[in-house]
């Protein structure tokens, strides 16, 4: 993917609520940790069938959009470039299976959150446990 020089790549993650926590998968690709589900948004395409797809892709789920949490936008939140990502929380049932570019799906609580989380993630699940938005 390639940016166009002054314009940032615009991505999507989506927050998944299931029986017992909420799913995070980790990266096959860097930078290495846990993240939530997501990616970027391709050219024609809303954010809202972007984060449906991302989460299908990367958890193996259909989820259902519940709402619109926050947009994050610092430059540094991806060390790879500039990128602004719209949260989603969202609902699905069954089994997470990692796919595409997650080596392993999980389902963790505020409590059980692993140590390396990616980007920025560890502070939208800090906002999102809170309730701050």
């Amino acid at each position: 993917m390639e940016a166009v020089p002054g314009n940032p790549f615009l991505t999507v993650d989506a927050i998944i609520e299931v029986e017992g926590g909420i799913i995070l998968i980790r990266r096959k690709n860097p930078p290495p940790g846990w993240a939530i589900p997501g990616g970027f948004v391709d050219y024609g395409e809303t954010i809202e069938e972007a984060v449906c797809r991302e989460a299908k892709e990367e958890t193996g789920l259909d989820i259902k959009i519940i709402r619109q949490f926050h947009t994050y936008s610092d430059p540094k939140r991806d060390p790879r470039h500039h990128t602004v990502a719209t949260i989603f929380i969202a609902t699905a049932t069954g089994t997470p299976q990692a796919g595409d570019d997650a080596e392993e799906a999980g389902i963790f609580t505020r409590d059980s959150l692993p140590e390396n989380i990616a980007f920025d993630h560890r502070q939208i699940l800090e906002d999102y446990f809170s309730g701050k938005y």
